[in-house]
């Protein structure tokens, strides 16, 4: 069975480890450019150059629990394993630039900054723009239910076995997937807002609501009290195909000495998970979110 990724949001995630970073004004790009591009030259020594000056210019976008400010500070998922690993390749500081997510890319290759933190999802076309790390997440599917959870749902498919009416959130890949799990068209119900999914559960409207587990723990976590429960999370299969929704970690493609020593340190991370939950685990990443050691970046590239 093959894999793919597949996500209704392109996330942007961002913290440190062992201690929190406040936001630094951009800082301005690099002067050498390869020509053509307006991307920074040398980037074939840039490892050296990073270990030389001690830190690493990072640009996020923010969204929780991926990446966002809190007290004026960053926090989240993406530079908390961005700087346990950076630090581990002798580069500590990791210096974060704020941008929208749409300009994430053209920000790194105009050399605002050196690396995406933004735990980006990894597709064919953004492969043809930029080198990605190797996963360091995947986002499982999971269900929201009433607490009790009195239909005995697990997955789509036993939403579809039990005529459950699903909540969906607008345009999100949740939809096809319940369609693929055979769920009927009529008992699909979409919601405008994460909110208004908790919202249409609690008042009976739907018996399930279908998001990444992820976002659903967080929800939870947020509406603490709320007569709700997040079910396990699992892999939706859609023509044969597991939509793990991976993200990674973002470099220029001429920066392959330091995308290549990232991997060896990130994969040390994401193959120990108790290592890998105790450092963002408190972000709602579990066990499940560790990306599985046959997943790699070259086959998600090619599609």
């Amino acid at each position: 069975m093959t894999t793919h990724p597949s996500r209704r949001h392109l996330l942007s995630r961002a913290a440190v480890l062992g201690g929190l970073l406040t936001v630094s004004a951009p800082l301005v790009a690099c002067s050498r450019t390869e020509a053509g591009t307006g991307a920074p030259a040398g980037d074939a020594d840039l490892l050296e150059r990073l270990r030389k000056q001690g830190h690493v210019r990072v640009g996020f976008a923010g969204e929780a629990p991926y990446g966002f400010q809190d007290g004026g500070e960053l926090v989240g998922e993406a530079p908390t394993l961005h700087r346990e690993v950076f630090t581990a390749l002798g580069i500590p500081e990791l210096r974060p630039t704020l941008t929208e997510f749409g300009s994430l890319i053209p920000g790194l290759l105009a050399g605002r900054f050196d690396v995406v933190s933004a735990g980006m999802a990894i597709t064919p076309e953004r492969c043809a723009k930029v080198a990605f790390s190797e996963p360091e997440f995947v986002s499982p599917t999971a269900l929201m239910v009433p607490r009790g959870n009195p239909k005995g749902l697990s997955d789509l498919a036993s939403c579809a076995g039990a005529g459950a009416r699903v909540g969906v959130l607008t345009a999100a890949v949740e939809a096809a997937y319940a369609k693929a799990a055979g769920v009927r068209d009529g008992s699909v119900v979409t919601v405008a807002k994460q909110q208004d999914g908790l919202d249409a559960l609690l008042a009976g409207r739907i018996d399930a609501f279908a998001l990444t587990g992820i976002s659903l723990r967080r929800l939870a976590r947020t509406n603490a009290g709320a007569a709700v429960e997040v079910l396990e999370p699992f892999v939706p299969v859609v023509d044969g195909v597991k939509r793990y929704s991976p993200g990674g970690a973002v470099f220029r493609r001429g920066a392959v000495s330091l995308r290549k020593a990232f991997d060896t340190e990130l994969t040390k991370i994401t193959g120990d998970p108790a290592r890998y939950v105790r450092l963002i685990g408190k972000y709602g990443f579990t066990e499940r979110e560790v990306p599985p050691r046959t997943l790699r970046t070259a086959d998600l590239c090619a599609g």
